[in-house]
């Protein structure tokens, strides 16, 4: 399965009030490896920051002054994700502004979901540690993964740390009996798995004569070097 983990910086928080995508950055996972393929712009949004969001992202208008619009980087942009999964942290946000962005262009109307399905990485978060702190800087800690760089918020940084997240949030037990950091001991019982009754009998493959045969005889080197093998002492 090939996924993209996005993330995206912008001049405020509500696109329904004109605000604009200033950055988008994107790392590549295939087979839930990194792959390197990424995808990073910074965007000239034509308008003003909100001073709240430079606090956030200390991204000025100064900065972008030279940088391409939107325009002039989506079909780029939506080659690389065509087709794939996009994991988001609180997708709904970042996805009205990409759709917003898209309904400025000329042509047809696009939305990201043409293109990709999406996947909120915050609602998984959710349902795995209800009643706990899941943004991305608590989960960094959950997880034990190293977030130090992340003075201020960036697009390409948080994608990045977030694939690791993503990573360890849905690959498995992470700490020792299962539990994590925040759980207080109640991760255990969450990531129990119990084999269902009605399952497929295990299949039972025993060794063939040659196997057996290759199995003595190494047995045999063993002995000769050490003086004994443990798997031929009989039990007390």
């Amino acid at each position: 399965m090939r996924q993209i983990v996005l993330d995206t910086e912008t001049t405020g928080l509500e696109a329904e009030q004109g605000h604009r995508i200033i950055e988008i950055g994107g790392v590549e996972l295939i087979g839930r490896r990194l792959t390197g393929n990424h995808f990073h712009r910074y965007l000239n949004p034509q308008r003003a920051i909100d001073e709240g969001a430079q606090k956030v992202h200390g991204i000025s208008e100064d900065f972008l002054a030279d940088k391409p619009l939107f325009r002039d980087v989506v079909e780029e942009f939506l080659a690389f994700v065509d087709g794939a999964e996009l994991i988001i942290h609180n997708a709904p946000f970042d996805i009205t502004f990409l759709d917003y962005e898209l309904s400025l262009l000329d042509g047809p109307l696009r939305r990201m979901t043409d293109h990709c399905r999406v996947v909120d990485s915050l609602e998984l978060a959710r349902n795995k540690h209800p009643g706990q702190r899941n943004n991305l800087d608590a989960l960094c800690r959950r997880y034990e993964i190293d977030n130090s760089s992340r003075v201020l918020h960036g697009a390409l940084l948080d994608a990045e740390i977030l694939a690791d997240v993503y990573l360890m949030m849905t690959g498995g037990q992470t700490a020792l009996f299962g539990g994590d950091a925040d759980s207080g001991g109640a991760g255990g019982a969450e990531a129990e798995r119990k084999l269902s009754a009605d399952r497929a009998p295990l299949k039972v493959v025993m060794a063939s004569v040659d196997e057996a045969a290759a199995h003595e005889a190494y047995l045999e080197m063993l002995e000769q070097q050490s003086g004994a093998a443990v798997w031929r002492q009989q039990p007390v």
